[in-house]
């Protein structure tokens, strides 16, 4: 009898998800975390289950957010400068974390998704990661800190334009083996799509591509970086983010930031309200927050926001 395993690794291809058939064993257990707890002990999951009526259940393990912040010794003064400042903000122990994850989703669920922020900032060092941890096969989103080459230190200043994502989107392009402004791949008849939104908005061109995807008239799963907010997810991300002082229990903050743009940019907030009647989109996969949060999209859709990678987190959901 042919193994589940060995089927979803012929038949997935490129496209929104890597089988976990085809994740390395690269586990390293290290007894300086957490010295008296198993491996997955270190990991903090949250589950989560989407109805769709699928004739045959299937799993996926949600990261985003590794911020993986390597840079060989010659790669010059600013990236040396970011791998010491930025690993001591994420606590230098990303590498770790993203082991655990694929060791565990290796032995768990059958595929893996990441929606974005993979690395802190543009390296060969972290492209070497990318490649060693996925090999040629990683899918998912990217994030903002993917299109950073030295982040605060680069010249010309990030803008939160397509203008300046051209810079280096043909570098990102080399290094990660899937179209980094949208893809779809259909696995046991659901439809992933992954797009690119990471400044908030989307373009017409990727509104145009997935009026073509909704013509296959499957189910839909959206995965990106940047949440498409609701109330309540504002208001998690702000009580998360905010630093001028304690918010009260249900206190909604002043709309900003990505959640202004997308009420206010044309395409984009023509492009939610129109996702927010779409029957066939079921599920919203994202991150950029570094918090765990979910609330209801549309009536048939749940959007979940998972917690950085960084920290040792991910979900698990289940499609059924």
């Amino acid at each position: 009898m042919t193994d589940r395993r060995d089927f979803i690794r012929r038949m997935a291809g490129v496209g929104a998800l890597i089988a976990t058939a085809d994740l390395p064993a690269l586990a390293e257990d290290n007894p300086a975390v957490f010295p008296n707890r198993g491996q997955y002990e270190r990991m903090s999951l949250s589950y989560a289950t989407v109805e769709i009526g699928l004739g045959e259940p299937f799993s996926v393990l949600h990261l985003s957010d590794s911020h993986l912040t390597a840079a060989y010794d010659n790669e010059g003064e600013k990236k040396l400068k970011l791998r010491e400042t930025r690993t001591t903000t994420f606590g230098g122990r990303q590498e770790e974390a993203l082991r655990d994850a694929l060791a565990w989703a290796k032995q768990h669920v059958d595929y893996v998704v990441h929606t974005g922020d993979l690395i802190d900032w543009q390296s060969q060092a972290n492209f070497d990661l990318v490649k060693k941890y996925f090999g040629r096969d990683i899918i998912g989103s990217v994030g903002n800190h993917e299109f950073s080459p030295d982040m605060w230190l680069s010249e010309p200043k990030e803008e939160h334009t397509e203008a300046f994502k051209d810079l280096t989107r043909r570098k990102l392009q080399e290094v990660y083996p899937y179209d980094v402004t949208f893809q779809s791949q259909v696995v046991h008849g659901v439809n992933f799509i992954t797009l690119d939104d990471v400044y908030g908005y989307v373009t017409e061109e990727q509104v145009k591509r997935f009026s073509l995807e909704v013509e296959k008239k499957l189910p839909i799963v959206l995965c990106m970086h940047v949440p498409f907010f609701t109330d309540n997810i504002w208001r998690a991300a702000m009580r998360f983010w905010r630093d001028k002082g304690p918010m009260k229990s249900g206190e909604l903050p002043k709309i900003g930031g990505a959640y202004k743009l997308q009420r206010e940019e044309p395409v984009t907030s023509n492009f939610i309200k129109y996702l927010r009647h779409e029957p066939l989109l079921r599920c919203i996969l994202t991150g950029h927050e570094h918090i765990t949060v979910e609330d209801q999209f549309s009536p048939t859709c749940r959007e979940y926001v998972v917690a950085g990678s960084f920290l040792f987190h991910g979900q698990e959901v289940l499609f059924i």
